[in-house]
């Protein structure tokens, strides 16, 4: 087991500082971050400053250096609030920044990551398609070579980030896959390049804030350097190892709003009446935050085991998936049991409840759906089964 780039102490500092300014600085914003459907400047040069557009970037590149098991613990905290500051900065940190970590070649590492871990570039996952979203197989992107360099053209969707990012990790076919590998490679597209288009910002259901949209490209040129790791077959590997780690931060981060619904709850609870009674004497009323705090502590627990085994190299793969699984199922719940709870109230615009219940039903999408999610835990356990009776 490797030694953390940040000794328990300086993290302790680093947690302690992040949960004062989510629960101090963001928290009374929330909704002015709903109703602009922007996180304010002021909040996201706080963020630049805490160093969180780089908190999971090793520490030769400008970043923390956190590692996944201190990587849940600060999600956790960023749950709290508006999802969308975590989204700011979450794909610097996870699928694109993580792409570059671990598959980027020296020079790309030293072209880009020093610049996403301070927050003057915002790095794009541009992996989902029309057709291809859970599943990056379904890839209709196509990259050509043309020379010393490659044509890139197709169309992505949904992709976080895409209005403000200044480099879009892309994900593009080079060949049919064959038993050589997926044929999926990944390039480094500055937004800036001719031919690449960004669509108009997507109206979502919620996660006011968090900015989505179309990219398109068209005979996009770019240079043999732009080739992550150099080599077309570390693409699909790189897709996959990225979305496994994000799927544990996702977890973690769902684990963080189920406390904020369990706490807003139980604060509810104590003080609404029903006939000069509180609402939290009621047994059906406790059976409810019964159930949230069953669900919140089941889900911190799963989530830091799953970081160890990640970091111990125990379990990449099943691991993240049912976590991933369960704590976005579980956010599901705790936040419908929330709005139940608060009874009308819930229902209401400004209550942050109704902001949760809708904000986390996203959760159970992106990163792998929770079907494909139960696909890798149960195609896993069979394959791991029949291994062993050969």
């Amino acid at each position: 087991m490797s030694t953390p780039e940040v000794s328990d102490e300086d993290f302790r500092e680093i947690l302690a500082q992040t949960r004062h300014f989510v629960r101090t600085a963001v928290v009374p914003r929330e909704q002015e971050i709903l109703s602009d459907d922007r996180v304010p400047d002021d909040l996201r040069e706080q963020v630049k400053k805490m160093g969180l557009f780089g908190y999971a970037i090793p520490q030769e590149w400008g970043g923390l250096g956190l590692d996944l098991a201190q990587d849940v613990e600060l999600a956790m905290e960023l749950g709290y609030t508006s999802l969308a500051l975590r989204s700011m900065f979450g794909t610097n940190n996870g699928i694109a920044g993580q792409v570059l970590v671990g598959y980027g070649t020296e020079e790309q590492k030293s072209t880009w990551l020093e610049r996403i871990a301070t927050g003057d570039v915002v790095a794009s996952f541009a992996l989902t398609e029309p057709g291809a979203g859970s599943n990056p197989s379904g890839l209709r992107t196509k990259a050509v070579r043309d020379g010393d360099g490659w044509i890139i053209n197709g169309s992505k969707q949904y992709i976080t980030n895409a209005p403000t990012a200044d480099l879009f990790v892309t994900f593009a076919r080079t060949r049919p896959a064959d038993a050589d590998g997926a044929g999926i490679a990944v390039f480094l597209v500055p937004a800036d390049t001719a031919g690449v288009a960004v669509g108009a910002k997507d109206k979502k259901m919620g996660q006011e804030g968090a900015w989505t949209a179309d990219v398109t490209f068209t005979d996009v040129r770019v240079g043999q350097n732009a080739l992550v790791g150099g080599a077309e077959d570390i693409g699909y590997r790189a897709a996959l190892t990225s979305l496994a780690r994000g799927r544990v931060h996702i977890a973690a981060l769902a684990v963080g709003t189920a406390q904020r619904a369990l706490d807003e709850s139980v604060a509810y609870a104590a003080t609404a009446t029903q006939g000069g009674t509180p609402i939290g004497d009621f047994q059906l009323v406790q059976a409810m935050l019964a159930d949230q705090q069953t669900g919140v502590m089941a889900g911190r627990a799963l989530v830091r085991d799953t970081a160890r085994l990640w970091i111990t190299g125990e379990d990449r793969r099943l691991a993240p998936s049912a976590a991933k699984l369960f704590c976005t199922e579980m956010v599901g719940r705790v936040a419908d049991l929330a709005v139940q709870i608060h009874g009308g109230a819930g229902y209401m615009r400004d209550v942050p409840v109704e902001r949760i219940y809708r904000d986390v039903r996203l959760l159970r999408l992106y990163e792998g759906t929770s079907e494909i999610q139960r696909l890798i835990i149960g195609g896993g356990l069979a394959k791991a089964a029949k291994a062993t009776q050969r």
